[in-house]
Protein backbone atom coordinates (compact mmCIF):
# COMPACT_ATOMS: atom_id res chain seq x y z
CA UNK A 1 0.00 0.00 0.00
CA UNK A 2 2.85 2.37 0.87
CA UNK A 3 4.51 1.61 -2.47
CA UNK A 4 1.24 2.33 -4.30
CA UNK A 5 0.95 5.74 -2.64
CA UNK A 6 4.51 6.65 -3.61
CA UNK A 7 3.87 5.48 -7.18
CA UNK A 8 0.69 7.57 -7.37
CA UNK A 9 2.56 10.60 -6.08
CA UNK A 10 5.34 10.15 -8.65
CA UNK A 11 2.74 9.73 -11.40
CA UNK A 12 0.93 12.88 -10.27
CA UNK A 13 4.12 14.94 -10.26
CA UNK A 14 5.03 13.59 -13.68
CA UNK A 15 1.63 14.50 -15.10
CA UNK A 16 1.73 17.99 -13.65
CA UNK A 17 5.18 18.70 -15.01
CA UNK A 18 4.60 17.27 -18.48
CA UNK A 19 1.79 18.56 -20.71
CA UNK A 20 -1.60 20.22 -20.42
CA UNK A 21 -3.34 16.88 -21.04
CA UNK A 22 -1.75 15.39 -17.93
CA UNK A 23 -2.78 18.40 -15.86
CA UNK A 24 -6.31 18.18 -17.26
CA UNK A 25 -6.68 14.60 -16.04
CA UNK A 26 -4.94 15.25 -12.74
CA UNK A 27 -6.99 18.32 -11.81
CA UNK A 28 -10.00 17.39 -13.92
CA UNK A 29 -12.64 20.03 -14.60
CA UNK A 30 -12.19 23.65 -13.48
CA UNK A 31 -13.37 24.38 -9.94
CA UNK A 32 -13.70 27.24 -7.49
CA UNK A 33 -10.27 26.58 -5.98
CA UNK A 34 -8.35 26.93 -9.24
CA UNK A 35 -6.71 30.13 -8.03
CA UNK A 36 -4.68 27.90 -5.71
CA UNK A 37 -3.47 25.62 -8.50
CA UNK A 38 -1.84 28.11 -10.84
CA UNK A 39 0.96 30.60 -10.45
CA UNK A 40 -0.31 34.18 -10.46
CA UNK A 41 0.70 37.82 -10.42
CA UNK A 42 -0.50 40.11 -7.59
CA UNK A 43 -2.86 43.08 -7.90
CA UNK A 44 -2.61 45.44 -4.95
CA UNK A 45 -5.60 47.10 -3.30
CA UNK A 46 -5.46 50.87 -2.59
CA UNK A 47 -5.09 52.25 0.92
CA UNK A 48 -8.50 53.91 0.69
CA UNK A 49 -11.36 51.67 -0.38
CA UNK A 50 -14.89 52.30 -1.58
CA UNK A 51 -17.62 50.45 0.27
CA UNK A 52 -21.21 49.96 -0.73
CA UNK A 53 -23.65 51.13 1.93
CA UNK A 54 -24.89 48.23 4.02
CA UNK A 55 -27.41 48.71 6.85
CA UNK A 56 -30.41 46.88 8.24
CA UNK A 57 -32.64 49.53 6.66
CA UNK A 58 -32.12 48.06 3.19
CA UNK A 59 -33.86 44.88 2.12
CA UNK A 60 -34.25 43.15 -1.23
CA UNK A 61 -37.56 41.85 -2.46
CA UNK A 62 -36.62 38.24 -3.21
CA UNK A 63 -38.72 35.26 -4.31
CA UNK A 64 -40.25 33.63 -1.24
CA UNK A 65 -39.58 30.24 -2.80
CA UNK A 66 -38.09 28.81 -5.96
CA UNK A 67 -38.93 25.51 -7.61
CA UNK A 68 -35.70 23.57 -7.91
CA UNK A 69 -35.71 20.02 -9.24
CA UNK A 70 -39.48 20.00 -8.76
CA UNK A 71 -39.21 20.95 -5.09
CA UNK A 72 -40.14 24.33 -3.57
CA UNK A 73 -37.19 25.85 -1.72
CA UNK A 74 -36.66 29.04 0.22
CA UNK A 75 -34.34 31.44 -1.56
CA UNK A 76 -31.37 30.72 0.70
CA UNK A 77 -31.94 26.96 0.51
CA UNK A 78 -31.97 27.38 -3.26
CA UNK A 79 -28.63 29.21 -3.12
CA UNK A 80 -27.17 26.45 -0.97
CA UNK A 81 -28.50 23.63 -3.17
CA UNK A 82 -27.08 25.25 -6.31
CA UNK A 83 -23.63 25.39 -4.65
CA UNK A 84 -23.58 29.15 -4.67
CA UNK A 85 -20.66 30.78 -2.87
CA UNK A 86 -22.19 34.23 -2.64
CA UNK A 87 -25.08 36.41 -3.83
CA UNK A 88 -25.30 40.20 -3.82
CA UNK A 89 -28.11 42.58 -4.76
CA UNK A 90 -27.07 46.25 -4.96
CA UNK A 91 -29.21 49.25 -5.86
CA UNK A 92 -27.93 52.82 -6.00
CA UNK A 93 -24.69 51.80 -4.26
CA UNK A 94 -26.58 50.21 -1.35
CA UNK A 95 -26.47 46.50 -0.61
CA UNK A 96 -30.05 45.25 -0.41
CA UNK A 97 -29.07 41.65 0.10
CA UNK A 98 -25.81 39.86 0.84
CA UNK A 99 -25.47 36.13 1.28
CA UNK A 100 -22.32 34.06 1.56
CA UNK A 101 -22.34 30.32 1.91
CA UNK A 102 -22.04 29.65 5.67
CA UNK A 103 -19.85 26.63 4.98
CA UNK A 104 -17.27 28.79 3.22
CA UNK A 105 -14.82 31.44 4.38
CA UNK A 106 -16.33 34.95 4.40
CA UNK A 107 -14.94 37.17 1.64
CA UNK A 108 -13.16 34.19 0.13
CA UNK A 109 -11.14 34.54 -3.07
CA UNK A 110 -13.12 33.34 -6.08
CA UNK A 111 -11.75 32.75 -9.58
CA UNK A 112 -13.60 34.83 -12.15
CA UNK A 113 -13.31 32.44 -15.07
CA UNK A 114 -14.77 34.28 -18.10
CA UNK A 115 -15.99 37.24 -16.04
CA UNK A 116 -12.40 38.40 -16.64
CA UNK A 117 -13.30 38.92 -20.30
CA UNK A 118 -15.48 41.91 -19.39
CA UNK A 119 -12.64 43.46 -17.36
CA UNK A 120 -10.37 43.08 -20.39
CA UNK A 121 -12.97 44.84 -22.53
CA UNK A 122 -12.96 47.85 -20.23
CA UNK A 123 -9.15 47.91 -20.31
CA UNK A 124 -9.23 48.00 -24.12
CA UNK A 125 -11.54 51.01 -23.88
CA UNK A 126 -9.18 52.73 -21.46
CA UNK A 127 -6.19 52.08 -23.73
CA UNK A 128 -8.10 53.69 -26.61
CA UNK A 129 -9.04 56.68 -24.41
CA UNK A 130 -5.36 57.10 -23.55
CA UNK A 131 -4.32 56.94 -27.21
CA UNK A 132 -2.32 53.76 -26.65
CA UNK A 133 -4.58 51.97 -29.13
CA UNK A 134 -5.75 54.06 -32.07
CA UNK A 135 -9.07 52.39 -32.83
CA UNK A 136 -11.00 49.12 -32.74
CA UNK A 137 -10.69 49.21 -36.53
CA UNK A 138 -6.96 48.50 -36.31
CA UNK A 139 -5.81 45.04 -37.42
CA UNK A 140 -4.63 42.88 -34.55
CA UNK A 141 -1.32 42.34 -36.37
CA UNK A 142 -0.41 45.97 -35.61
CA UNK A 143 0.35 44.68 -32.10
CA UNK A 144 0.72 40.92 -32.48
CA UNK A 145 3.73 40.74 -34.76
CA UNK A 146 4.07 36.99 -34.27
CA UNK A 147 0.89 36.46 -36.32
CA UNK A 148 1.31 36.29 -40.09
CA UNK A 149 -0.18 39.50 -41.49
CA UNK A 150 -1.09 37.80 -44.75
CA UNK A 151 -3.47 35.52 -42.85
CA UNK A 152 -4.41 37.46 -39.72
CA UNK A 153 -4.08 41.02 -41.03
CA UNK A 154 -7.76 41.31 -41.95
CA UNK A 155 -8.87 40.66 -38.37
CA UNK A 156 -9.67 43.88 -36.53
CA UNK A 157 -9.66 44.45 -32.79
CA UNK A 158 -13.42 44.94 -33.22
CA UNK A 159 -13.81 41.43 -34.64
CA UNK A 160 -11.96 39.96 -31.67
CA UNK A 161 -14.04 41.99 -29.20
CA UNK A 162 -17.28 40.75 -30.72
CA UNK A 163 -16.20 37.11 -31.06
CA UNK A 164 -16.25 37.35 -34.86
CA UNK A 165 -12.55 36.82 -35.57
CA UNK A 166 -12.92 33.67 -37.67
CA UNK A 167 -9.91 32.04 -35.98
CA UNK A 168 -10.06 28.27 -35.63
CA UNK A 169 -10.37 27.27 -31.97
CA UNK A 170 -12.07 24.47 -30.06
CA UNK A 171 -13.91 25.88 -27.02
CA UNK A 172 -15.05 22.49 -25.63
CA UNK A 173 -14.40 22.48 -21.86
CA UNK A 174 -14.69 18.70 -21.65
CA UNK A 175 -12.16 17.81 -24.35
CA UNK A 176 -8.62 17.34 -22.94
CA UNK A 177 -7.24 17.62 -26.47
CA UNK A 178 -9.16 20.81 -27.29
CA UNK A 179 -7.74 24.29 -27.47
CA UNK A 180 -9.38 25.64 -24.34
CA UNK A 181 -7.82 22.86 -22.23
CA UNK A 182 -4.44 23.66 -23.78
CA UNK A 183 -4.80 27.36 -23.00
CA UNK A 184 -6.16 26.79 -19.50
CA UNK A 185 -3.72 24.10 -18.35
CA UNK A 186 -0.81 24.80 -20.70
CA UNK A 187 2.42 26.50 -19.69
CA UNK A 188 3.38 28.44 -22.83
CA UNK A 189 0.50 30.45 -24.30
CA UNK A 190 2.63 32.40 -26.74
CA UNK A 191 3.78 29.16 -28.38
CA UNK A 192 0.19 28.03 -28.86
CA UNK A 193 -0.91 31.36 -30.32
CA UNK A 194 1.75 31.23 -33.04
CA UNK A 195 0.21 27.97 -34.28
CA UNK A 196 -3.40 29.20 -34.63
CA UNK A 197 -5.13 28.91 -37.99
CA UNK A 198 -7.93 30.76 -39.77
CA UNK A 199 -11.33 29.10 -40.03
CA UNK A 200 -13.42 31.74 -41.84
CA UNK A 201 -13.20 35.34 -42.99
CA UNK A 202 -13.46 37.79 -40.04
CA UNK A 203 -16.81 39.37 -39.17
CA UNK A 204 -18.77 36.63 -40.91
CA UNK A 205 -20.20 34.79 -37.93
CA UNK A 206 -20.41 34.89 -34.15
CA UNK A 207 -18.38 32.20 -32.38
CA UNK A 208 -17.50 32.49 -28.72
CA UNK A 209 -13.86 31.46 -28.25
CA UNK A 210 -11.57 32.31 -25.35
CA UNK A 211 -8.62 32.84 -27.67
CA UNK A 212 -10.12 36.18 -28.72
CA UNK A 213 -9.83 37.57 -25.21
CA UNK A 214 -6.32 36.21 -24.82
CA UNK A 215 -5.36 38.21 -27.92
CA UNK A 216 -6.99 41.33 -26.45
CA UNK A 217 -4.93 40.97 -23.28
CA UNK A 218 -1.75 40.68 -25.29
CA UNK A 219 -2.72 43.70 -27.39
CA UNK A 220 -3.15 45.77 -24.22
CA UNK A 221 0.30 44.77 -23.00
CA UNK A 222 1.98 45.52 -26.34
CA UNK A 223 0.16 48.85 -26.74
CA UNK A 224 0.73 50.14 -23.20
CA UNK A 225 4.10 48.63 -22.38
CA UNK A 226 2.65 47.36 -19.09
CA UNK A 227 1.77 43.89 -17.92
CA UNK A 228 -1.96 43.28 -17.86
CA UNK A 229 -2.31 42.95 -14.10
CA UNK A 230 -0.41 46.22 -13.53
CA UNK A 231 -2.52 48.01 -16.11
CA UNK A 232 -5.64 46.74 -14.33
CA UNK A 233 -4.24 47.74 -10.96
CA UNK A 234 -3.33 51.25 -12.08
CA UNK A 235 -6.44 52.06 -14.13
CA UNK A 236 -9.24 50.19 -12.36
CA UNK A 237 -8.36 48.38 -9.15
CA UNK A 238 -6.85 51.40 -7.41
CA UNK A 239 -9.18 54.02 -8.86
CA UNK A 240 -12.30 52.00 -8.02
CA UNK A 241 -11.24 51.58 -4.42
CA UNK A 242 -11.23 47.81 -4.34
CA UNK A 243 -11.42 46.51 -0.78
CA UNK A 244 -9.08 43.57 -1.26
CA UNK A 245 -5.98 42.66 -3.24
CA UNK A 246 -6.44 40.27 -6.13
CA UNK A 247 -4.34 38.18 -8.51
CA UNK A 248 -4.34 37.08 -12.13
CA UNK A 249 -3.25 33.55 -12.98
CA UNK A 250 -0.44 32.98 -15.47
CA UNK A 251 0.57 30.07 -17.69
CA UNK A 252 3.81 29.40 -15.79
CA UNK A 253 6.43 31.07 -13.64
CA UNK A 254 8.83 30.79 -16.57
CA UNK A 255 6.74 32.53 -19.25
CA UNK A 256 4.47 34.65 -17.02
CA UNK A 257 1.79 35.09 -19.69
CA UNK A 258 -1.46 36.15 -18.05
CA UNK A 259 -4.49 34.05 -18.88
CA UNK A 260 -6.53 37.07 -19.92
CA UNK A 261 -9.55 35.01 -20.94
CA UNK A 262 -10.12 33.85 -17.38
CA UNK A 263 -8.55 33.60 -13.96
CA UNK A 264 -8.85 37.02 -12.33
CA UNK A 265 -9.03 36.00 -8.68
CA UNK A 266 -10.88 38.38 -6.34
CA UNK A 267 -13.65 38.78 -3.77
CA UNK A 268 -17.33 38.98 -4.60
CA UNK A 269 -17.83 42.57 -3.42
CA UNK A 270 -14.98 43.82 -5.62
CA UNK A 271 -16.39 42.07 -8.69
CA UNK A 272 -19.59 44.06 -8.09
CA UNK A 273 -17.72 47.33 -8.60
CA UNK A 274 -17.28 46.65 -12.29
CA UNK A 275 -21.08 46.68 -12.47
CA UNK A 276 -21.16 50.06 -10.74
CA UNK A 277 -18.68 51.49 -13.23
CA UNK A 278 -20.73 50.28 -16.19
CA UNK A 279 -24.07 51.48 -14.81
CA UNK A 280 -22.51 54.90 -14.27
CA UNK A 281 -21.39 55.11 -17.92
CA UNK A 282 -17.72 54.63 -17.06
CA UNK A 283 -17.72 57.32 -14.37
CA UNK A 284 -16.45 56.49 -10.90
CA UNK A 285 -17.56 59.08 -8.34
CA UNK A 286 -16.80 61.97 -10.70
CA UNK A 287 -13.75 60.46 -12.38
CA UNK A 288 -14.29 59.19 -15.95
CA UNK A 289 -12.29 55.95 -15.97
CA UNK A 290 -13.48 54.82 -19.41
CA UNK A 291 -15.41 56.83 -21.95
CA UNK A 292 -19.20 56.91 -22.03
CA UNK A 293 -19.01 55.96 -25.70
CA UNK A 294 -17.13 52.77 -24.85
CA UNK A 295 -19.75 51.76 -22.29
CA UNK A 296 -22.50 52.54 -24.80
CA UNK A 297 -20.88 50.35 -27.44
CA UNK A 298 -20.26 47.57 -24.91
CA UNK A 299 -23.83 47.48 -23.64
CA UNK A 300 -25.62 47.96 -26.95
CA UNK A 301 -26.40 44.52 -28.35
CA UNK A 302 -26.81 44.16 -32.09
CA UNK A 303 -28.59 41.72 -34.43
CA UNK A 304 -25.43 40.32 -36.04
CA UNK A 305 -24.72 38.53 -32.76
CA UNK A 306 -28.39 37.67 -32.18
CA UNK A 307 -28.53 40.34 -29.44
CA UNK A 308 -26.65 38.07 -27.04
CA UNK A 309 -23.06 39.41 -27.13
CA UNK A 310 -21.02 42.55 -27.74
CA UNK A 311 -17.62 43.80 -26.61
CA UNK A 312 -17.11 40.85 -24.21
CA UNK A 313 -20.50 41.31 -22.48
CA UNK A 314 -23.58 39.07 -22.64
CA UNK A 315 -27.16 40.31 -23.10
CA UNK A 316 -30.66 38.92 -22.73
CA UNK A 317 -33.30 39.08 -25.44
CA UNK A 318 -36.97 39.99 -25.56
CA UNK A 319 -39.63 38.87 -28.00
CA UNK A 320 -42.25 41.29 -29.32
CA UNK A 321 -45.20 41.08 -31.64
CA UNK A 322 -44.13 42.49 -34.98
CA UNK A 323 -46.44 45.50 -34.53
CA UNK A 324 -44.73 46.43 -31.25
CA UNK A 325 -41.37 47.14 -32.85
CA UNK A 326 -40.52 50.83 -32.70
CA UNK A 327 -39.26 52.71 -35.78
CA UNK A 328 -35.51 52.20 -36.26
CA UNK A 329 -35.42 49.65 -33.39
CA UNK A 330 -32.84 46.95 -34.14
CA UNK A 331 -34.49 43.54 -34.39
CA UNK A 332 -34.71 40.33 -36.38
CA UNK A 333 -37.77 38.26 -37.15
CA UNK A 334 -38.45 34.63 -36.26
CA UNK A 335 -41.34 32.21 -36.61
CA UNK A 336 -43.12 31.30 -33.38
CA UNK A 337 -45.50 28.37 -33.10
CA UNK A 338 -48.71 29.11 -31.21
CA UNK A 339 -50.44 26.60 -28.89
CA UNK A 340 -52.92 25.79 -31.68
CA UNK A 341 -50.03 24.83 -33.96
CA UNK A 342 -50.12 27.84 -36.25
CA UNK A 343 -47.07 29.99 -36.92
CA UNK A 344 -46.76 33.72 -36.34
CA UNK A 345 -43.96 36.22 -36.81
CA UNK A 346 -42.23 37.72 -33.79
CA UNK A 347 -39.47 40.27 -33.42
CA UNK A 348 -36.40 39.57 -31.28
CA UNK A 349 -34.84 42.64 -29.64
CA UNK A 350 -32.27 43.34 -26.93
CA UNK A 351 -33.71 43.60 -23.42
CA UNK A 352 -31.38 46.35 -22.22
CA UNK A 353 -29.69 44.43 -19.41
CA UNK A 354 -26.22 42.87 -19.70
CA UNK A 355 -23.84 40.69 -17.73
CA UNK A 356 -20.40 39.18 -17.39
CA UNK A 357 -20.45 35.40 -17.07
CA UNK A 358 -17.98 32.70 -15.99
CA UNK A 359 -18.08 28.97 -16.54
CA UNK A 360 -19.19 27.89 -13.05
CA UNK A 361 -22.03 30.39 -12.92
CA UNK A 362 -20.05 33.47 -11.94
CA UNK A 363 -22.08 36.56 -12.86
CA UNK A 364 -22.00 40.34 -12.69
CA UNK A 365 -25.50 41.33 -13.83
CA UNK A 366 -26.48 44.93 -14.59
CA UNK A 367 -30.05 46.23 -14.85
CA UNK A 368 -29.79 49.88 -15.95
CA UNK A 369 -33.49 50.67 -15.63
CA UNK A 370 -33.26 50.52 -11.83
CA UNK A 371 -29.50 50.89 -11.35
CA UNK A 372 -29.25 47.39 -9.94
CA UNK A 373 -26.22 45.08 -9.80
CA UNK A 374 -26.55 41.40 -8.96
CA UNK A 375 -23.50 39.22 -8.37
CA UNK A 376 -23.66 35.45 -8.08
CA UNK A 377 -20.56 33.36 -7.49
CA UNK A 378 -20.61 29.60 -7.29
CA UNK A 379 -18.94 26.22 -7.48
CA UNK A 380 -21.11 25.33 -10.46
CA UNK A 381 -24.17 26.55 -12.36
CA UNK A 382 -26.65 23.91 -11.11
CA UNK A 383 -29.42 26.09 -12.55
CA UNK A 384 -30.19 26.96 -16.16
CA UNK A 385 -31.91 30.31 -15.75
CA UNK A 386 -29.69 32.61 -13.69
CA UNK A 387 -30.04 35.71 -15.93
CA UNK A 388 -33.82 35.31 -15.97
CA UNK A 389 -33.84 35.04 -12.17
CA UNK A 390 -31.65 38.14 -11.89
CA UNK A 391 -34.06 40.07 -14.08
CA UNK A 392 -37.01 38.90 -11.99
CA UNK A 393 -35.29 40.11 -8.83
CA UNK A 394 -34.23 43.40 -10.42
CA UNK A 395 -37.74 44.13 -11.62
CA UNK A 396 -39.11 43.50 -8.13
CA UNK A 397 -36.76 45.96 -6.41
Amino acid sequence: MHVLRISALILGISLLSSCHIGRFFFWNFADANDHKKFASLPIQAPEKSFRFAETKLFHANLPSEISYKNKPLSFEDFLTKTQSLGFLVIRNDSILYRWENPKEERNRVIPSFSVAKSFVSVLIGIAIDQGKIKSVEEPITNYLKELDSSRFGKIRILDVLNMRSGIQYNESYFNPFGDVAKYYYGTNLRKYIKKQKIKTEPNKEFEYISLNTQLLGMIIERATGQSLEKYLEENLWTKMGMEFPASWSIDSKRHKEIKAFCCLNARMVDFAKLGKLMLNQGNWNGNQLVSREWVKQSTQAFPENYFVYSYQWWHTQAMLDSNQVQPNQAHYMINVRKPNGSLSRAAVVASGDYFAEGILGQYIYCYPEKNIIIVRMGKDYNFDHWPQLFKRIAQAN
